[in-house]
């Protein structure tokens, strides 16, 4: 929704991919990971890994390949939105948010908290 606030178009492949959504930005077709966040005592974390396709998902987390994404999207418990490029966590399976806020795009608590019509 916030890409669409944004003027971006998007798109949601049809078939399994590594990206949760395709959206046309100003300088091309991103590929785009949301993630959501849990809390622990150090601060918002998010798991920005993946498992290799398995039974039961029990695999390893592994860091995604960072040509196979442009960004990851990522909303915390507080509503707080980042943007942060696949490039900058290359290589890590989990991050504390709190290291990232030069990518906050904004927050969703205005979207969720509009008074109804």
């Amino acid at each position: 929704m916030w890409f669409e606030l944004c003027g971006c178009n998007t798109s949601i492949p049809l078939e399994p991919a590594v990206y949760d959504l395709l959206v046309g930005m100003p300088d091309g077709i991103k590929r785009i990971q949301i993630k959501t966040t849990t809390y622990s005592k150090n601060g918002w974390e998010v798991k920005i890994g993946r498992r290799p396709y398995s039974v039961n998902n029990l695999g390893p987390l592994i860091p995604y390949d960072p040509d196979s994404l442009d960004y990851f999207f990522i909303l915390d418990g507080d509503l707080t939105m980042y943007l942060i490029p696949s490039s900058t966590v290359a290589g890590r399976v989990g991050i504390l948010l709190r290291n990232y806020t030069r990518y906050v795009v904004g927050s969703a608590r205005s979207i969720m908290l509009a008074p109804a019509l």
